[in-house]
């Protein structure tokens, strides 16, 4: 059976139907990991993933904290979105605890996640966003051509 493989194309105004369509996609998966150049609009994609999944609060960049909690599902589940442009080596992602995030039960949402792509659990969902010629962005699944499974 050939695996689906997730992709969308959209526009500011279907930002939260393309994040509904990446919930629906992968049900019960926890880890996010989105690729994309600077300005491909990660963190405002995260930020609509963010209140299709419950969050009410003000989802910013963590850019220098490294990592902001947010709750959603009435207050029953914590969200990790993490940061990883500013880190200068693995230390400062092992000096934090990364286990806990990444081997516990909550949502985990990462961007820039080349600089730990060695610490990230086999099962993360890991997504490539690029802005189209015309502005729209292009969110799709990583995977491997020869096996099918995540990168």
């Amino acid at each position: 059976m050939k695996k689906m493989v997730f992709s969308t194309v959209f526009d500011l105004n279907g930002i939260d139907e393309a994040a509904a369509g990446l919930k629906e996609a992968f049900p019960g998966a926890r880890i996010f990991a989105f690729y994309g150049e600077m300005g491909s609009g990660k963190t405002t994609f995260i930020k609509a993933l963010c209140r299709i999944l419950g969050v009410e609060q003000t989802v910013t960049s963590p850019t220098f904290a490294l990592v902001n909690e947010y709750r959603g599902g009435n207050g029953n589940i914590s969200f990790y979105h993490f940061d990883f442009y500013r880190i200068e080596n693995l230390e400062e992602v092992l000096d934090m605890g990364y286990e806990e995030y990444f081997f516990g039960n909550d949502i985990c949402l990462i961007e820039w996640p080349e600089k730990i792509d060695g610490l990230l659990p086999p099962d993360s969902v890991r997504l490539g966003l690029e802005v189209l010629d015309d502005g729209r962005r292009k969110l799709r699944e990583i995977v491997f051509a020869t096996t099918g499974k995540n990168i």
